[in-house]
């Protein structure tokens, strides 16, 4: 069985060349993953629905991004210039994690060449994160009856504040956020779940602290998981503070798609933050998601 992946041109946003965010790995993702073969063709998504938004984020805030009305301390706060392209952006890139959610339930495992908009919440965006769409895609399945409890694994370097907020009052999500102590946000949520990690950790103890977590995990009753797959934990992250290697990126994809794919249990993999120095690095520590899951089916 091929691996579902779910990925869209509209990733693309013009928000200027000089920009740290680095928006072009999208579509270099994309073309990396049908070169090596992990992928023969994606899944398109459509934009996402007001009504799905609405589930995870205030009709006035999807009101102002839509319409471009957003006040400029929410648009510095979240790091994008407002304009039409990433207005597209948010809403496909949410759409594609709707869309890989879906897929996930019939294979077992599928993914998002976006996602992991971990700081967005109800109220707005922030840390280049407009909508929050794995709590918009987490929603959605609830609703629909489609997940019953729901794990989400974030293991971005920074923490995922927007979904320890979103999701605090709900017992039906399990927000689980190992990331560095010093890093952003400087004012962190309370997850269900949170492992803050000290600057420099390296590869053994990052393994072990993981592993460890994911036993503890393993004893409640998930049936449905979001896997946020950040590559920022990398050594030469620009904005990460951990000292991650390669191989230790690829051992924790491992771990966490063979731990619940082998007990049945669908996971939905999101690409999460990336900003190495080197570009074409980062592109391929971010494929290392779609290979460890694309290994299992």
């Amino acid at each position: 069985m091929d691996l579902a992946v779910v990925n869209h041109k509209d990733y693309f946003a013009k928000i200027g060349n000089d920009h740290k965010f680095p928006i072009n790995k999208f579509g270099e993702l994309a073309n990396y993953l049908i070169e090596k073969k992990i992928v023969k063709k994606f899944h398109n998504p459509y934009p996402c629905s007001e009504e799905t938004l609405k589930r995870a984020h205030s009709e006035k805030y999807i009101k102002d991004i839509k319409d471009k009305t957003l006040d400029e301390n929410t648009i510095k706060k979240i790091g994008f210039p407002l304009v039409d392209s990433v207005v597209q952006r948010s809403l496909v890139a949410t759409g594609g994690t709707v869309l890989a959610s879906k897929l996930a339930i019939n294979s077992g495992l599928a993914c998002n060449t976006a996602g992991g908009s971990h700081h967005a919440n109800f109220e707005g965006g922030a840390g280049y994160c407009v909508f929050n769409d794995v709590a918009v895609a987490a929603q959605y399945l609830l609703e629909r009856g489609l997940a019953g409890k729901i794990l989400i694994v974030d293991l971005d370097v920074h923490q995922g504040n927007g979904n320890a907020d979103i999701f605090k009052d709900n017992r039906n999500v399990f927000t689980f956020s190992m990331h560095s102590k010093s890093n952003y946000p400087a004012k962190k949520s309370i997850s269900d779940l949170d492992v803050e990690l000290e600057d420099n950790t390296e590869d053994a103890q990052y393994i072990k602290i993981l592993k460890f977590n994911i036993n503890q995990l393993n004893q409640e009753n998930f049936d449905y998981v979001f896997y946020i797959a950040g590559v920022d934990i990398h050594f030469n992250d620009r904005l990460g503070k951990l000292k991650i290697s390669d191989e230790g990126i690829r051992k924790r994809d491992e771990i966490v798609t063979e731990n619940f794919f082998s007990k049945g249990i669908p996971i939905c993999g999101v690409l999460g933050g990336g900003y190495n120095k080197d570009f074409e690095k980062l592109i391929e520590l971010h494929s290392i998601l779609h290979q460890s899951c694309a290994k299992l089916l």
